[in-house]
């Protein structure tokens, strides 16, 4: 059950955080309305919560985040923005996730 919950947080902390980031973006680079920019710190507070609730120590679970944000920004990047990775992201972000699967729930002794 830590297990599923982990993965939960690691996804909506993932969605919140390019999610916000990218309201920010639109609303800076094409110049969109100010909501937007508004509406995209909202959802990147909500992002530095939600790690908290994660069972593992904090350099643990952001160095693990990390990997799982390769893996959401490039799909976010394909399904949003129309820009299908490429086979180099692809091999990149599988190594980025067997990096996160290792930290976070190799059994340790």
């Amino acid at each position: 059950m830590i297990y599923l919950k982990s993965k939960f947080y690691f996804i909506v902390a993932g969605l919140l955080e390019i999610g916000g980031g990218y309201l920010v973006w639109i609303w800076l680079r094409e110049s969109k309305s100010w909501v937007y920019g508004i509406s995209g710190m909202i959802l990147l507070a909500l992002y530095g919560f939600l790690p908290t609730l994660q069972p593992a120590h904090f350099g643990r679970v952001f160095a693990a985040y990390g990997g799982v944000f390769i893996v959401l920004s490039l799909l976010w990047g394909w399904k949003i923005d129309d820009i299908q990775p490429d086979k180099f992201d692809l091999i990149g972000a599988g190594f980025a996730m067997v990096g996160v699967i290792i930290m976070m729930y190799w059994p340790r002794g």
